[in-house]
């Protein structure tokens, strides 16, 4: 493969910058870099992206988990088993990512995110507060349901995953959007060092074009756990169905051959 221009790295740093903060406020920025990748590097195969991706995202990830953890103090008997699952999870995914044509899993995701934004929108009041709908082993199994199902997804292509974590915590498991955003972000943190786990010793990672994505997703990453645990669990909802509309109209959109 061919060294990428300093235009298309500046694009690429552009889009790991953008994707960071996204991700770090509601989810979903590996539907900005993933794209961003498939457009920058055609030569690349669909593993190397993936795993470049991975790498990219767990920088970002790495930071928002931090900084979310320092300001939220999430309950660590939820978040543990669900990065435990999510981890998982996404190594299955990952194993099996070669296999599953990307064009397979474009239909399921529109269809996930029109249904939960609409959710989101039709209900005003969930994640404004948080008000768990399960306790004890119900509660734990859920989370740990959730963390393997979404870590699966992950691993085999990742696109939207923190946003569908946040969406399973409040409507599933009854959390506000911030503690939601909290926990989504270690759980995402896990799904990233799962795949990573398998696609490095594959040697699948484009490490120059990973490590430049991954400081400005890390730079993003910071800024966006930041604002949202500064501006609170309104400004979570809100950006969360900015961001989710964005993503209907870009995956919709090029279903149906607009782009």
């Amino acid at each position: 493969m061919e060294d990428p221009t300093l235009t298309v790295l500046a694009l690429l740093a552009l889009a790991g910058l953008t994707a960071g903060f996204v991700d770090a406020v509601v989810g979903g920025g590996g539907l900005i870099q993933l794209p961003a990748l498939l457009v920058g590097l055609p030569a690349a195969t669909p593993v190397e992206i993936l795993a470049t991706n991975k790498l990219g995202s767990i920088c970002g990830t790495t930071v928002s988990s931090a900084t979310y953890y320092r300001r939220v103090r999430p309950d660590p008997r939820t978040f543990g088993p669900l990065m435990a699952l999510a981890l998982a999870g996404s190594f299955a995914g990952a194993f099996v990512a070669s296999q599953i044509p990307r064009e397979a899993f474009e239909p399921i995701v529109l269809v996930a995110l029109v249904v939960v934004g609409a959710y989101v929108v039709l209900k005003p009041q969930i994640g404004a507060a948080t008000a768990l709908r399960h306790t004890g082993g119900r509660h734990l199994g859920l989370a740990m349901l959730v963390g393997f199902g979404i870590g699966f997804y992950d691993g085999a292509l990742g696109p939207g995953t923190g946003s569908f974590f946040v969406i399973a915590l409040v409507g599933l498991l009854g959390y506000n959007f911030l503690e939601a955003s909290a926990k989504a972000r270690m759980a995402n943190w896990a799904t990233n060092l799962g795949a990573l786990m398998l696609f490095v010793p594959q040697g699948a990672v484009i490490w120059e074009i990973g490590l430049v994505i991954g400081v400005c997703n890390l730079v993003g990453g910071y800024l966006g756990a930041r604002t949202a645990v500064r501006r609170g669990a309104g400004f979570v909802r809100i950006f969360f169905i900015v961001v989710v509309s964005a993503f209907v109209l870009r995956i919709g959109g090029g279903l149906v051959g607009w782009w």
